[in-house]
């Protein structure tokens, strides 16, 4: 058995839509962030140094340079011939409409990219981009809007300077998705003062808005943030591989198996990882997922039924408008 035997994961989904191998080669465009350059805060998130997950965090080649590096590597690896082009580094709409068509188009005119994924923030995706995303998708080619939430709750949002609220991803979703634009949701399990209960209902909020994907991250302590300052005091103390395994098998049963998983685990290297160790080790995690979803005889979307019945304590977290009102209405 292997974990696409669980979970609708996002390389087999394009598997069944393409008949062949599609990978994400991961981009670097050069972008900043508002939450680091003083147009909505300095310093970033609490956690984050993009090091921990793009090597190239400084001084970028092209775009089509990273591509045909990229696929050098994934040939050998995968046999792959077509790719998804992830502008993954900082905010990747961050910037005039007329430079994010440039960087987009450099990718989308490469003969074996299907298509593009761009992360960024809900607080950075105006109609102008949208639109842009949009008509790629009427062109025929694969489009994903990453956002990262993170968590469903302000307060959470807050204390690591996130610098954007559940309202603001609610909104950004809600527009995207009218447009056609399917959205992959970024959550991070193990946040400053989060556990289980607050990693179920943040998928919860974002399951009633309505979703495409999501991607689970462990929050991983790396060098040179804040995070690792309050690490070092015992200010934070990170999931457990243990608690991790199980907190993501509870969050891929009670999601839709509709949804596609893009990611259940993320690592940092070894060379900036401070704790927890386990990050580091991509395919043990993701072993210790397989293992337990076959353990517990679970599948994606099994805990369905179960995570419905639950009525949300509307003081517990800070939901839309919108999802409010249905809470409100069910009490």
């Amino acid at each position: 058995m292997a974990l696409s035997d669980y979970v609708n994961t996002f390389g087999q989904d394009l598997l069944r839509r393409y008949g062949e191998r599609v990978h994400k080669l991961a981009i670097n465009a050069g972008f900043s962030c508002p939450n680091r350059d003083g147009s909505k805060g300095w310093g970033g998130c609490t956690f984050c140094n993009n090091a921990s997950f793009n090597p190239n965090a400084r001084r970028p080649p092209t775009v089509a340079e990273q591509i045909e590096s990229g696929r050098r590597v994934l040939r050998k690896r995968t046999g792959a011939r077509r790719y998804i082009a992830y502008f993954q580094a900082y905010t990747n709409t961050y910037a005039d409409v007329s430079h994010l068509a440039q960087l987009y188009g450099e990718a989308l005119a490469q003969p074996d990219v299907v298509g593009i994924s761009v992360g960024t923030r809900p607080d950075c995706v105006p109609d102008q981009v949208l639109d842009l995303l949009s008509s790629y998708r009427r062109q025929g080619h694969e489009v994903w809007l990453e956002l990262g939430l993170q968590s469903a709750f302000d307060d959470t949002l807050e204390r690591v300077n996130r610098g954007h609220g559940f309202d603001e991803y609610a909104e950004a979703a809600s527009r995207a998705r009218q447009r056609g634009i399917p959205v992959c949701c970024h959550l991070i399990v193990g946040l400053p003062g989060e556990g289980r209960e607050r990693a179920l209902a943040s998928l919860q909020q974002v399951l009633e808005l309505g979703v495409e994907g999501l991607k689970l991250h462990p929050l991983h302590v790396v060098k040179g943030t804040l995070l690792a300052n309050q690490w070092r005091r015992g200010g934070y103390h990170p999931l457990t591989f243990e608690d991790y395994i199980s907190i993501a098998c509870d969050m891929i049963e009670q999601a839709p198996p509709t949804v596609v998983y893009h990611r259940v685990t993320g690592t940092a290297s070894r060379e900036i990882l401070l704790a927890p160790a386990w990050c580091s080790k991509k395919w043990a995690v993701l072993n210790g997922i397989e293992r337990e979803l076959a353990r517990r005889g679970a599948r994606q979307g099994q805990g369905l039924s179960a995570a419905g019945s639950r009525t949300l304590n509307v003081g517990d977290a800070p939901a839309p408008r919108s999802v409010r009102k249905r809470v409100l209405h069910r009490r």
